[in-house]
């Protein structure tokens, strides 16, 4: 039996810098030095102007994931998300293994473009209602050495079209 290498590896910024042109979203993208932490990331603030985004991949008990995007500066509180996004239990950071099988991507670079990655439906997207607030939305493209702008619509019509449907809520303190 062989696998389809397109099922199996992640597809890239490029590919999803094409699938965005497909849905006609319109988007920009800078380029920068790698950022592991929003604390990285504040000195592109004044060369990228939106919301940007901080990302919490998260499980429950019954192995449920949860990608919860929020403002980069926002408070979750993991003890009672729980009760906000439909979890089973408490939840606690998702392993690195499922982050790359299910989004296709590593720690430093969780984004709410790895939808694209997610083919299995295994991961329900919360988009936090304060985040939703801005025009424009930033995240990383797959990497953690640049930002993609999109608007906050087409984001939303994005998720839709990778077959997920976001909850938007206010899961931030």
């Amino acid at each position: 039996m062989t696998t389809d290498p397109e099922t199996t590896a992640p597809k890239t910024a490029d590919d999803l810098f094409r699938f965005l042109d497909e849905l006609k979203i319109e988007h920009k993208t800078a380029r920068h030095e790698p950022v592991f932490t929003v604390a990285e990331s504040v000195s592109l603030r004044d060369e990228i102007p939106g919301g940007h985004t901080k990302n919490l991949f998260v499980k429950d008990k019954k192995d449920r994931f949860f990608l919860l995007t929020v403002e980069e500066n926002a408070v979750v509180d993991l003890k009672t998300v729980h009760t906000l996004i439909g979890a089973a239990s408490k939840v606690s950071f998702g392993k690195p293994e499922k982050l790359m099988e299910y989004l296709g991507v590593i720690p430093g670079s969780v984004t709410v473009f790895g939808a694209i990655n997610d083919t299995g439906h295994n991961v329900t997207f919360v988009l936090d209602a304060d985040l939703m607030e801005h025009d424009i939305i930033n995240g990383h493209p797959l990497s953690n050495d640049a930002t993609t702008s999109i608007g906050r619509d087409d984001l939303i019509r994005f998720l839709e079209a990778t077959g997920h449907t976001p909850l938007v809520l206010k899961v931030t303190a």
